[in-house]
């Protein structure tokens, strides 16, 4: 969001620009339920291995791409449609990535020990983020405006499709072996289709997805919306910003491991409705420290960060309870994708939008809002508590 809007939507001014630029940052979250239709249909006709290398490899080449793209002043109108079919491609890319790990997780660790288990796999956002956050950070305050608009924004993603390549081997390795694949055929976590999911379990697919909402509404909140308000409409420097953030996503990885202690003790559904609690306080909060200057702004984003470690420690770790054996790999996939999409996908653009013409208290009815979804689906869903 530091360069989309000018170098993309150069016509539009910078407010118009960064809602076009969150429209495009969408198109990833709406493809992610397609990538796994079609990769469990990949995995059906061949075998996992081909679904998550032709998956990584396409991310890997949708996030080069973007690396490379020209902008708006070279190739006009053209380099927002391939921007968009590049983020599409990222979004199809991620759905097809599921590998069933978090479910795995879940269904072998010890009863008492499952809220720890859970939260190993989210712990890769945070640290993501902060590398990402930190390379950007140091991009901004060592190269002028004109360079890092020209060329500078580009090596994070070259970053990215690196860490892609080695993720792809990593991974290959794990998810072809003989041991990890007897493991998923004796827990029954195989591909299902998509009709005979929701036909049978659609209710947890619903319910899973909102479940988890407060958490994925919380995320993009704290990371990409601010960092577009600030820009917009503070002095606060964007490096330094960058930096307040780097140390929330480290106040997020520590809130995802207490959220995998807590959780042994009291429940993966009384975690995640805790969280919802506090989300929902937090959120009457959120004017005010937003609209307090600097000071108020960092305060936001270390709560922010801290809320969201707790929140989105269990995130996964209650889809994969919702589902019996036999749905429980293509329904936490498809669960994950929905509440990505419910919750995430078009946050940044509402809150902006919504903020900028109204006020800041929009912000505060959306987190409202997400919390008060998780609270109803987790009452609704009372097996969820049973089976943690």
């Amino acid at each position: 969001m530091l360069v989309f809007p000018a170098l993309f939507f150069p016509f539009a001014d910078r407010l118009q620009g960064t809602l076009y630029a969150f429209v495009v940052f969408s198109f990833a979250f709406v493809a992610r339920p397609l990538g796994t239709v079609l990769s469990m249909a990949i995995q059906r006709r061949w075998s996992r291995g081909t679904k998550l290398t032709v998956a990584l490899f396409l991310l890997g080449t949708s996030t080069a791409g973007i690396a490379f793209l020209p902008g708006y002043q070279t190739l006009g109108a053209a380099s927002i449609v391939l921007l968009a079919l590049f983020r599409i491609g990222q979004g199809v890319a991620l759905g097809g990535s599921w590998d069933g790990l978090p479910s795995l997780l879940a269904l072998n660790a010890p009863p008492e020990r499952r809220g720890w288990y859970a939260m190993l796999g989210q712990l890769g956002a945070p640290l993501g983020f902060m590398l990402a956050s930190g390379l950007f950070a140091y991009l901004v305050a060592s190269l002028s405006t004109a360079d890092f608009l020209a060329w500078g924004w580009r090596y994070p993603f070259f970053v990215a499709f690196a860490i892609n390549v080695v993720a792809l081997f990593a991974r290959l390795r794990l998810v072809v072996t003989h041991e990890y694949e007897r493991l998923l055929d004796e827990r029954e976590l195989e591909p299902i289709g998509v009709r005979e999911l929701v036909r049978s379990e659609g209710h947890n697919l619903v319910i899973g997805a909102f479940a988890a909402l407060a958490s994925y509404a919380l995320f993009h909140l704290v990371t990409v919306f601010p960092l577009s308000w600030v820009t917009l409409y503070s002095q606060q420097p964007v490096a330094g910003f960058l930096t307040i953030q780097i140390f929330g996503a480290a106040l997020a990885a520590g809130g995802i491991v207490a959220s995998g202690w807590i959780a042994d003790r009291i429940g993966r559904r009384s975690t995640l409705g805790a969280s919802a609690v506090l989300i929902g306080m937090f959120s009457g909060f959120a004017p005010t420290l937003l609209g307090g200057g600097p000071l108020g702004q960092d305060v936001f984003m270390l709560i922010g960060f801290a809320l969201l470690g707790l929140s989105y420690g269990q995130a996964a770790g209650a889809v994969t309870s919702n589902f019996s054996s036999k749905y429980r790999y293509t329904g936490a996939a498809l669960t994950a994708d929905l509440a990505w999409l419910i919750g995430a996908a078009f946050a940044p653009l509402v809150a902006l939008g919504l903020s900028a013409h109204f006020g800041l208290a929009y912000v505060s009815i959306y987190l409202l809002s997400g919390a008060a979804c998780t609270l109803a689906a987790l009452s609704l869903n009372r097996a969820l508590g049973p089976r943690d």
